[in-house]
């Protein structure tokens, strides 16, 4: 079933495509049918016998994915996502700044939701525009397109990346695909398919690098207020309530506002994705090396995380664009140690920026707080590492396993981001 991140009002995020069957809109797009039938649909609902299906089946539309599809047709969802003017107008905006690489070039939008992006593509003078999208929404998605006279340029198909054919290569692909902590959802994945079965060599992807930060944090109102509550609760000592006050408050990731007064340390770089290249291989597990500095004595209750992605095209990320960090081991991998140049506002460059210091967005910040805070000293060195890995059970959901090692007190901290 699907659910938000705890202590978050909304769920998020949309779905990249996926129900079970899919629509033909044009000759160029039809849905895909497992190998042992010889059909695929047409534009009327009937069958074409002439063609057999080549291509190895898609993996199965699971009970989770359809949970998930199906709460993306809730309207408030995507008003949402819409609403978040930092999100929707760094879209627009890249958009329209390559609009040179989209004027009469042919682009699919991965989870196209309303529609709004594949119409800032359309309004960029995309010849056609494949808008995919695997939830109900991708009716009122056709509508929207209908109502503003976009139908011969916009092409809805509802169904899953995995499951929609495309009859042509394109040559951008724009998604909206970031969940919470970045990798939540899973959504990237469908953009990696799009990616290997349409784009051309050279072709354009809209964001087209990620990365993803965290950093220790102080939090003390928070802790207070789920915790310290209890101590005395008009003038009765229910204190006995702390344990499970503990285990309510902090058992799963939070998704919270929090600002950089919070954070103790300069963020390590927990992966820097590269869309062009990524593989979904390498999203099942991520693990890192951390070794963290206090820059301030307080208390430290937990780790926060957020993300950046960057909207440029197909370049090599060089040396000369990265600093080491000061915080990591010089044996851990390039993309696990690097550190971004200070980079301008997010107001003057195409990015897109979740963290702390910059402007609010509906992704807010993902905390992973511990029970109890540990008491730092200014120049601590806080050390650990921490594994993401997609879940055996839902790969949409994400599992959290982080060490460290912090004025010699060693703690472990698992949690499902769910």
């Amino acid at each position: 079933m699907y659910s938000p991140p705890p202590h978050h009002p909304n769920g998020h995020h949309h779905p990249n495509g996926g129900a079970t069957t899919s629509r033909r809109s044009s000759s160029r797009a039809r849905s895909r049918v497992p190998p042992t039938s010889h059909y695929s649909t047409t534009t009327n609902g009937g069958y074409d016998q002439t063609e057999a299906a080549a291509a190895p089946p898609p993996p199965p539309c699971t009970d989770f994915d359809m949970a998930y599809f199906n709460a993306y047709a809730d309207v408030g969802i995507h008003a949402e996502m819409i609403k978040d003017r930092v999100r929707t107008d760094t879209y627009r905006n890249a958009i329209m700044h390559y609009r040179s690489l989209i004027a009469g070039k042919v682009v699919v939008d991965v989870g196209c939701g309303t529609g709004i992006l594949s119409i800032f593509c359309a309004q960029a003078g995309a010849k056609r525009v494949y808008a995919v999208d695997a939830s109900d929404i991708a009716v009122q998605a056709n509508e929207v397109v209908k109502a503003n006279k976009l139908s011969d340029t916009i092409i809805v198909l509802h169904g899953r990346v995995e499951d929609v054919e495309i009859d042509e290569e394109v040559d951008v692909i724009v998604s909206e695909w970031m969940g919470y902590m970045l990798l939540y959802e899973s959504m990237l994945g469908s953009v990696i398919t799009a990616r290997d079965r349409w784009l051309k060599p050279g072709g354009l992807i809209l964001p087209s690098n990620a990365t993803l930060f965290m950093a220790p944090v102080t939090h003390p109102d928070r802790y207070s207020h789920s915790v310290d509550f209890w101590r005395n609760v008009y003038g009765i000592d229910m204190s006995a309530m702390l344990p499970l006050a503990k285990q309510c408050a902090f058992e799963e990731p939070s998704v919270e506002t929090i600002t950089g007064e919070n954070v103790l340390t300069w963020p390590h770089v927990v992966k820097l994705i590269d869309c062009y290249t990524i593989s979904n291989q390498e999203l099942e597990t991520i693990s890192t090396k951390f070794k963290f500095q206090s820059i301030m004595r307080a208390p430290f209750h937990g780790f926060a995380f957020w993300f950046e992605v960057a909207f440029s095209g197909p370049e090599i990320l060089t040396d000369s664009d990265v600093l080491p960090s000061i915080s990591c081991s010089s044996n851990t991998q390039l993309s696990d140690t690097i550190q971004r140049k200070k980079r301008p506002h997010p107001s003057e460059a195409l990015i897109l920026s979740t963290a702390p210091e910059d402007p609010p967005t509906h992704w807010q910040q993902t905390l992973i707080y511990f029970y109890d805070p540990i008491d730092v000293e200014q120049d601590q060195v806080i050390e650990g590492s921490l594994t993401l890995s997609q879940s055996k059970e839902n790969p949409r959901f994400m599992n959290i396993r982080l060490e460290y090692v912090s004025g010699g007190r060693s703690v472990v901290k698992e949690s499902i981001m769910r």
